[in-house]
């Protein structure tokens, strides 16, 4: 893996903390984060319009991005790469979230305009209750399955919806300590279900 001498000094900065971070200096993947967070945050609260949705979006992001890190090719800037995943993951996400809506055809429309509204399917049919039923009794057995300061941390984030700067609050610790612990117990839990050959 070799400079692109065509970098700029950030872009040059960047390479040699991928190469670090490849070599397992955690710190290099601490710089990078603080380098990107908050520009890729900003990105994907355009792109969703929910800033909880745009902080996880945010994490997995960097999270794809570490994980595969091996595959970053210098031929481009890391923060090119980096945007990249972040937007393809984000507008996976929004494709997602748009299949959890039921379209009807709007007659008031002209007929052959095919326009439509959608409308939020507000209850779920007894087989798609149980289903979610069995989804979080799979995603609590998981969890449990980390060590005690990530569970709680976990629970905190996505059982009780509080926010980082809530559970910076309740467990009186730094909100990037809050971060960067949800991060990691995020990489724990796709080890814990990959390992377990259990899919949510």
């Amino acid at each position: 893996m070799e400079l692109n001498p065509n970098f700029s000094e950030k872009a040059s900065t960047d390479y040699y903390l991928v190469k670090s971070a490849i070599n397992g200096d955690d710190q290099a993947y601490a710089e990078l984060m603080g380098r990107y967070r908050d520009s890729i945050y900003f990105m994907l609260l355009k792109m969703v319009n929910n800033s909880i949705d745009a902080e996880d979006l945010t994490i997995e992001a960097f999270s794809k991005a570490f994980k595969n890190i091996e595959q970053y090719s210098p031929k481009f800037a890391f923060s090119t790469w980096l945007y990249k995943i972040a937007t393809n993951n984000c507008i996976d996400f929004l494709r997602k979230k748009r299949c959890t809506t039921v379209s009807i055809d709007n007659e008031n429309s002209d007929i052959n305009s095919g326009s439509n509204i959608s409308f939020k399917a507000k209850t779920l049919n007894p087989e798609e209750q149980l289903m979610k039923e069995q989804k979080h009794k799979l995603v609590r057995e998981i969890v449990d399955k980390l060590k005690p300061r990530y569970k709680h941390l976990v629970k905190l984030r996505y059982f009780d919806e509080l926010s980082y700067e809530e559970i910076s609050q309740e467990l009186d610790i730094p909100l990037g300590t809050v971060k960067a612990q949800l991060f990691r117990s995020r990489e724990l839990l796709q080890n814990i279900i990959r390992k377990s050959n259990k899919n949510i």
